[in-house]
């Protein structure tokens, strides 16, 4: 990664950490399986501009900055600050107040890999995500938190101001553009890896015997082992579902290779 001074990195210079790490950059496309998608933040290009973060005792000025550009040969889009915040936001369990630099960081890594997909993406239109589909991402978000009323203050905190939350979860253009990309995003790296799984019988009896009775044993000892015909489908969807997980990794190692990401400030 390089800094503002006008110093870029050519195209096929992978992303660095800011101890310049090489290894943990390429780490960070683990948090990025198909089912982390509920974790997917928005892609969209900002100049410089500022939001209002509420606290519990009084609002808190913060001035949004640019923080990365990503470009993998189809467009140059810029990474915000405020990108970072909605990341974290849509991330339960995770503070909103005075995040860490490992945290945002995190964050960076995981919008890097989003812009790297989205890029992709949009050479399939059709995989644009329906109204439909939006709404019902919409709904798997709020209950990936313990209250709907959380995860509304977690939107206040991120810029949401209205007093009617209700009728902003369903008329936000920031949330409805995250929660298209994510649906978009799930819906690429579908067409592109889980159309193509196949899964062995052999591969499903061997993950049988050597993991999945194994593991039973050690967790649950004293429990009657399901028999393989019982936990064949079960273990088929985990099989699948690493494949992709691993598929993808692959996937964004390459484009990473590929793409020219600058660094404009740390975080």
């Amino acid at each position: 990664m390089q800094t503002a001074d006008g110093r870029r990195q050519t195209a096929g210079t992978r992303q660095q950490t800011e101890d310049g790490s090489r290894q943990e950059a390429k780490n960070g496309s683990k948090e990025l399986g198909p089912s982390a998608f509920c974790r997917l933040p928005s892609a969209v290009c900002l100049l410089l501009l500022c939001c209002i973060l509420p606290s519990s005792a009084h609002a808190q000025e913060v001035v949004d900055r640019m923080v990365a550009t990503v470009n993998a040969g189809v467009r140059t889009d810029l990474v915000t600050y405020s990108d970072l915040l909605w990341q974290l936001a849509l991330q339960p369990n995770t503070s909103l107040a005075n995040p860490s630099s490992e945290d945002l960081n995190r964050a960076l890594r995981l919008v890097i890999d989003q812009r790297l997909i989205l890029q992709e993406a949009v050479k399939l239109p059709t995989i644009s995500p329906t109204a439909d589909e939006i709404r019902n991402a919409r709904d798997q978000l709020v209950k990936a938190f313990p209250s709907a009323a959380e995860f509304r203050q977690r939107l206040l905190r991120v810029g949401l101001t209205s007093e009617k939350l209700d009728e902003i979860l369903e008329t936000s253009e920031k949330l409805d553009e995250i929660l298209g990309q994510r649906v978009r995003i799930e819906k690429y790296l579908d067409f592109r890896f889980r159309n193509f799984v196949l899964i062995s019988q052999k591969e499903i009896a061997d993950y049988y015997q050597d993991v999945y009775v194994p593991r039973l044993r050690t967790r649950s000892p004293g429990q009657i082992i399901p028999t393989l015909e019982e936990v064949r489908s079960e273990i088929e969807r985990t099989l699948t579902e690493a494949k992709i997980e691993s598929d993808t990794d692959a996937f964004l190692d390459s484009a990473r290779e590929r793409a020219e990401i600058v660094m404009l400030n740390p975080v």
